[in-house]
């Protein structure tokens, strides 16, 4: 029968890692405590609208492809994307509109006609962020940063020399004010801070990495959805006869001789010679390893920032949106200081708002759109979150109905909340928190998880509360490291 793999959680790096685990011919079985796969990358249904309830940016899909290739599949027979061609649409209070295309030329052209700076440098910035991507990549995403082989290959070696102009020593506002003069495009590339949950002021410049994955690598959008990379890959691993069990919450992971050897379910035991954790980690530790030595020093990490979405039926359709849309405060840095130092949310949050159904109609009813309405705020430390909510919901209306010349309150025919009480609570995310860690210093990407424990044999750890971090690409990589260092 080949070994036996027990993953915990089947949240996109559960689903890659069983796909993984099984190629490499183990016999896998997932437990889910929810009653369907995919954690955060899952969509909601009402009334003839659909949303993708998670992540909605999708870079690197070729992370998705190798799974089927690896598999020997056509990932085509699976799976479709387009890219994108206009990335993004960009709006500010005094009426500017910007259009991020994915044609450097375009939006070069762009920059210069709505906001009359014709000496831009978005070539220049754009080609600094792809040699931090050169740089950095082998190392910090390609491979685990707690094996010594990882700092003593010449990838490494060679950024050692480099690390100055990779923005170690510099936060990414610093490092945006000297790339650009117009305030709105250092906010405008200050914003991919928030692509890992943190704030531009305070992370090092080295997450300006991220402008490479969508401008030079591309932005794409999975045609039947961003849902279907779940769905996707989950047919594909059930194909490969890996075994899935919903509804299914474990309780702990049994340790005997300082080996992971299984977990315990609702009314049994399940061993097996590896047990991988997908669910967070430090929830994990708090529950399924709590009578284990914790890693202290990572689970009292400051954690990311969190969400506060409204999924909206709009019984309109406003044609100057795209599927990618901010609205942007007037004062970004005072926002940034209402989440990562009051705990709140500021009067004027930045806006981003997803509306599948631009490319993918049957998402909302004809003459409709459905609006993924989001802004940042921060993790769960108690708040009035109702009474947040309340006012934020208030001020977001504001906000859209000045941008767009409308009465939204009109026009929402459909509402569901998604915020971080209902986060933590549905993905077992730690106080909400949806990248896990803060990467808010220099030193975070070193104060992440292993993708394996150091004490506990047989037992590893992907998903984006470990190493490399949240988001898609970096949760399909971490099962890639992860399942890399097990033996079939």
């Amino acid at each position: 029968m080949g070994k036996k793999a027990i993953i915990i959680g089947s949240g996109i790096a559960g689903l890659a890692s069983a796909v993984r685990l099984a190629v490499k011919g183990f016999q896998v079985e997932v437990f889910e405590a929810n009653a369907y796969p995919g954690g955060k990358l899952s969509e909601i249904s009402n009334k003839g609208y659909r949303f993708d309830a998670g992540p909605s940016l999708f870079t690197l899909p070729e992370e998705v492809d190798d799974l089927f290739i690896l598999a020997g599949k056509d990932p085509k027979d699976y799976f479709e994307y387009v890219k994108l061609d206009v990335i993004c649409h960009y709006f500010w209070d005094d009426g500017i509109r910007l259009r991020a295309y994915s044609s450097l030329s375009q939006f070069e052209k762009e920059v210069k006609e709505k906001l009359k700076e014709p000496d831009a440098d978005i070539a220049g910035a754009l080609k600094k962020s792809a040699y931090i991507y050169r740089h950095l990549s082998p190392l910090f995403m390609e491979r685990s940063l707690h094996k010594w082989s990882t700092w003593l290959n010449k990838d490494a070696i060679n950024s050692y020399f480099k690390m100055g102009k990779l923005g170690i020593f510099s936060t990414m506002h610093a490092a945006n004010c000297r790339q650009f003069r117009h305030p709105k495009l250092v906010q405008l590339f200050n914003r991919y801070a928030t692509y890992n949950g943190s704030d531009p002021y305070q992370t090092p410049a080295t997450l300006n990495i991220i402008p490479h994955l969508e401008f030079n690598r591309g932005a794409y959008f999975p045609i039947k959805g961003m849902h279907d990379i779940t769905l996707s890959v989950f047919q594909l691993a059930s194909e490969m006869g890996v075994k899935f069990h919903f509804n299914s919450p474990v309780k702990k992971i049994i340790v005997k001789n300082n080996k992971a050897i299984g977990v315990t379910l609702q009314a049994c035991d399940s061993f097996a010679d590896v047990v991988v954790n997908n669910m967070d980690m430090v929830n994990a530790y708090k529950t399924l390893l709590k009578e284990e030595k914790q890693p202290k020093k990572l689970l009292e990490q400051p954690k990311s920032s969190s969400a506060l979405i409204f999924y909206w039926g709009i019984k309109k359709v406003f044609p100057e949106l795209g599927l990618h849309n901010i609205f942007f405060s007037n004062d970004y840095k005072k926002e940034f200081d209402h989440i990562f130092n009051k705990k709140t949310i500021d009067e004027d949050p930045t806006v981003y708002v997803n509306i599948t159904s631009v490319l993918k109609p049957d998402d909302a009813p004809e003459g409709c759109m459905n609006w993924f309405t989001m802004i940042n705020v921060p993790n769960n430390q108690g708040q009035d979150w109702d009474e947040m909510i309340n006012m934020a919901r208030e001020k977001i209306t504001a906000k859209l109905n000045r941008a767009l010349h409308t009465d939204l309150s009109s026009l929402i025919e459909v509402e569901e909340i998604l915020e971080p009480r209902s986060i933590e609570s549905k993905t077992s995310s730690a106080n909400g928190a949806l990248y896990g860690n803060s990467s808010n210093n220099k030193y975070a990407a070193f104060l992440r998880h292993a993708n394996y424990s150091s004490r506990i044999k047989n037992l590893y750890f992907c998903g984006g509360s470990v190493h490399p971090g949240g988001g898609i690409p970096l949760c399909l990589l971490s099962a890639k490291i992860m399942t890399g260092m097990i033996s079939s």
